[in-house]
C-alpha cells in the first residue's frame, strides 16, 4: 500500500491516520497543489542542472520585522510575542507576494487576488509540467536549478511537476471541483483562487525520474521526496505541508510540494525543527477558510 509513506509514523496517532489512508479516504485529493481539473491526469517524471546554495535574498523589500508588514485588505501580523524568525538578522514581508516570507494559506489571501509575479522564467531542470505550469520567479528558478542539479550529482533524478499557476487557471481548477464535488468537498482538494501558493511563483511540486507515485501520498518513499526532505534547505526550501500538520496548515501531507523562503530561513526552521511557516513566522494555524 502507498499510503506507508512516513517512516517516523510510529505514534497510535499515525497509525489511525494511515489506517484512514487505507481506506480510499482520498488522501491524494487533500491537497493544495491539485494540477488540474477533476479528471485531469498529474504530471510525473525528473531531472536537474548545476550550481552552488543561492543567497537568501529574493524579491520583496525587507522590513524592520515580520509583524511590521501589512498590505492593504490583509490582517495584520500578530504582535503578541516574536515568532522564530525574528532572530533572523534580515526581515521580510509576510504579506507581500514579490516577498521570499509571504505566507498564503486559508486564513491569508494574496493581495491583490490576481497576483502575477513579474519575472517568471522557466528554469532549466527537467520538467513534466508544461505552459504557465513550467514558470517558476527568477529567484525560485535558480535555487531550484542548483537543488536539482546537487540531487543529480548524489544519483537522484527530480523533475518539475507543477509550478506557477494564474488565477485565471485556479478559477477554472476550483470550479471544476466545485461542479464536480460541490463546495464543501471542493475546499478539501483545490486552494480557492487567490490562496493558491502557486500563484507567488515561490512554489513548486516535484516528481521522481521513474514518475512513482507522482501526487499519490507513496511518493514520500520515492528518491526525490527523500532526498528533498533531508537537502531541500540547502537550498532555500522547505516541504510546505508536512506530515501530521494538517490542522495546521489546512492541508494534508504533501511530500511533494517544496516552497522557497531562503536559505538563511529554511536552514533556520531545520536547525530548530519547526514544521511549518505558520509557526516558524508566527501567523497562527489555518485549518479551513474563516
Amino acid at each position: 500500500m502507498c499510503h506507508n509513506c512516513a517512516a517516523s509514523a510510529a505514534t497510535a496517532s499515525r497509525r489511525s491516520f494511515a489506517r484512514f489512508l487505507a481506506v480510499g479516504a482520498g488522501l491524494a485529493v487533500l491537497t493544495a497543489c491539485t494540477p488540474g481539473a477533476p479528471g485531469a491526469a498529474p504530471p510525473s517524471s525528473a531531472q536537474p542542472s548545476a550550481s552552488p546554495s543561492p543567497s537568501p535574498t529574493a524579491p520583496g523589500t525587507p522590513v524592520a520585522a515580520p509583524e511590521a508588514a501589512t498590505v492593504a485588505g490583509m490582517p495584520p501580523e500578530p504582535s503578541a510575542s516574536p515568532s522564530p524568525s525574528a532572530a533572523l538578522p534580515r526581515q521580510f514581508s509576510l504579506t507581500d507576494p514579490a516577498s521570499p516570507w509571504v505566507v498564503v494559506n486559508k486564513h491569508r489571501p494574496l493581495a491583490p487576488a490576481d497576483y502575477a509575479p513579474a519575472d517568471l522564467v522557466s528554469p532549466a531542470v527537467g520538467i513534466s509540467a508544461s505552459g504557465e505550469s513550467a514558470l517558476l520567479n527568477s529567484t525560485t528558478a535558480a535555487a531550484a536549478e542548483a537543488m536539482f542539479a546537487a540531487a543529480a550529482r548524489d544519483g537522484v533524478v527530480m523533475v518539475l511537476a507543477s509550478g506557477y499557476r494564474s488565477y485565471a487557471t485556479q478559477v477554472s481548477t476550483y470550479n471544476g471541483y466545485v461542479a464536480a464535488r460541490g463546495q464543501a468537498d471542493a475546499d478539501t482538494a483545490s486552494a480557492r483562487p487567490g490562496y493558491s501558493e502557486h500563484q507567488t511563483g515561490w512554489s513548486f511540486d516535484i516528481a521522481d525520474g521513474g514518475g512513482a507515485c507522482a501526487f499519490q501520498p507513496c511518493f514520500a518513499e520515492q528518491p526525490a521526496a527523500v532526498w528533498a526532505k533531508a537537502n531541500a534547505h540547502r537550498f532555500g526550501f522547505v516541504v510546505r505541508y508536512p506530515w501530521m500538520f494538517h490542522e495546521t496548515t489546512g492541508y494534508y501531507y504533501e511530500p511533494w510540494h517544496l516552497r522557497y523562503i531562503g536559505v538563511e530561513a529554511a536552514t533556520d526552521m531545520s536547525a530548530r525543527g519547526i514544521a511549518t511557516l505558520e509557526e516558524y513566522f508566527g501567523v497562527g494555524a489555518a485549518p479551513g477558510y474563516p
